[in-house]
């Protein structure tokens, strides 16, 4: 649990840089918004109402400072089937047990599964979002439906991010450029696409709603299968965010709060007529590139957005797409990890298909959590291959002939059964036969199974069989899974 004094540094111990870098990120969450809103097929407001509350709640009850959370396309596209069949009110139903679900997975503690991810998924899951970052700024680009001022804009915009910082660090460079950028689209009244152009953004502040839906079961079926894909693509993108700005920042953060939190944030937006959310690693990005890192930057930018579309919606909505273009496009280029490139020559093959994989899967997809489980299933395989690889088995026989040891090294478990039975010669009729385990560890049921095949298959022989050196948890498992000692143990074997 975190300290008073720890919380409250939190929010005030970077002032300046959080409120000019929550600044940047709510003029970069509007037009996302807004965009996130037409894939899942409601109406604009849904979204920024969305990306509104969730950033301010999760700023006050999350585990990451510095992480900007708000409408996601991860959880969007799981939306469109339940609002084309059922429409909005079930959408907004769906958010709120998707939070709560979210809440529960952070008090049972379910944080620690991020362990299991490992770097070369995470380095995947990155590259890959950084691609998709990318290719949603293709529409803006395309010259079927721009002009060719907005590729100078644009490369007018890069210039400006990447040249400013040179000259001063004070103020944020993605800031300037859309400050720069509209100036000069209105002062020379240049035709380009606008966030006016994305659709209409809202004139009133949110009010507490309850999903007019029915309270019954046919209900709770309908939402259930989407509130927990949501909850869990959420957690999984907003945990591995959370990571990627840990890394960032050089700091640690609450696992377990953030699902909290994030539960939280969710809960209440379904009850404000918002959509369900997460972290966005790009908006985090710009966030700690602009210079925040504490709670105030996600807090402020969700309060910021608001003001801006239900106060200053008019200014707002002349701001060029380009300037938010460049903006995405440097945030697609720092995501990317450029090293990873060079170092499928120098990691191990395993590594790099794991990778790979990930990478093509989500960009495949679109699916954050459909790569991820690739890319953890791959790093399952590749892992158990590799534990396989150090499993061993030597004997040795007595003097006077009667007496056959095996020395098991390494572990044994369903990757290694197969070389365990190979290492015994069951024609050899010894009197005797011992199984040394002191320098092994026997994991699962089908290393279990496999000792007891061997035991009984020496048995049937006529030689006796002792097991010796188990370790306590071995022996705590063997004793409860084995069959070689139990009665009708060798009509089993027969059986087989």
């Amino acid at each position: 649990m975190i300290s008073l004094d720890a919380y409250r540094a939190q929010w005030l111990g970077n002032i300046r840089g959080d409120l000019l870098a929550g600044l940047v990120v709510a003029l970069a969450l509007i037009p996302e918004a807004i965009a996130f809103s037409i894939i899942a097929g409601v109406d604009p407001k849904v979204g920024l109402y969305a990306s509104f509350s969730i950033a301010v709640l999760v700023a006050i009850t999350g585990g990451r400072p510095g992480m900007i959370s708000a409408a996601t396309a991860a959880t969007a596209v799981l939306m469109v089937t339940l609002v084309k069949e059922h429409g909005l009110q079930y959408l907004l139903a769906a958010t709120v047990l998707a939070g709560l679900i979210q809440i529960a997975a952070g008090l049972l503690k379910l944080g620690f599964v991020m362990r299991y991810v490992s770097k070369s998924v995470m380095t995947g899951f990155v590259n890959a979002l950084a691609i998709l970052i990318f290719m949603a700024q293709l529409p803006e680009l395309d010259p079927r439906n721009v002009t060719w001022l907005t590729y100078v804009l644009v490369a007018l915009g890069l210039a400006i991010i990447y040249l400013f910082p040179l000259l001063t660090k004070a103020i944020p460079s993605p800031l300037v450029t859309i400050v720069v950028l509209t100036a000069l689209a209105l002062a020379l009244g240049l035709d380009v696409r606008t966030v006016g152009d994305m659709g209409a953004l809202p004139d009133t502040l949110p009010v507490f709603l309850i999903p007019d839906i029915p309270l019954t079961l046919d209900t709770l079926l309908i939402i259930l299968p989407y509130s927990i894909a949501v909850a869990v693509v959420g957690l999984l993108e907003s945990l591995m965010t959370q990571n990627i700005v840990d890394d960032l920042t050089g700091t640690k953060s609450d696992r377990n709060q953030e699902c909290i939190g994030q539960g939280i944030a969710n809960t209440a937006t379904g009850f404000i007529g918002g959509m369900a959310g997460c972290a966005m690693i790009g908006q985090s990005i710009i966030n700690v590139k602009s210079g925040g890192r504490g709670r105030l930057s996600c807090f402020a930018a969700g309060v910021f957005l608001l003001f801006m579309v239900v106060v200053l919606g008019d200014l707002v909505s002349i701001i060029p797409m380009a300037a938010l273009v460049a903006i995405m496009i440097m945030v697609s280029i720092g995501t990317f990890s450029w090293s990873s490139i060079g170092n499928l020559k120098t990691h191990p093959r395993s590594s790099s298909i794991v990778m790979v994989a990930t990478v093509v899967t989500v960009v495949y997809t679109h699916n954050l959590a459909i790569g991820v489980l690739v890319g953890v299933l791959l790093s399952g395989i590749f892992f158990a291959g590799k534990i396989a690889q150090l499993f061993s088995v030597r004997s040795e026989t007595s003097r006077d002939g009667r007496e056959r040891t095996y020395h098991i090294e390494g572990q044994l478990f369903y990757g290694s059964v197969e070389d365990f039975m190979n290492a015994f010669d069951f024609k050899e009729a010894p009197e005797r036969v011992v199984i040394d385990v002191s320098r092994a560890h026997i994991w699962d049921i089908s290393s279990v199974q496999a000792l007891d095949m061997a035991i009984l298959k020496f048995r049937r022989d006529g030689a006796e069989v002792e097991v010796v050196g188990m370790n306590k948890a071995t022996e705590t498992l063997v004793d409860k899974l084995a069959i070689h000692d139990k009665p009708g143990a060798m009509g089993t074997l027969m059986d087989h």
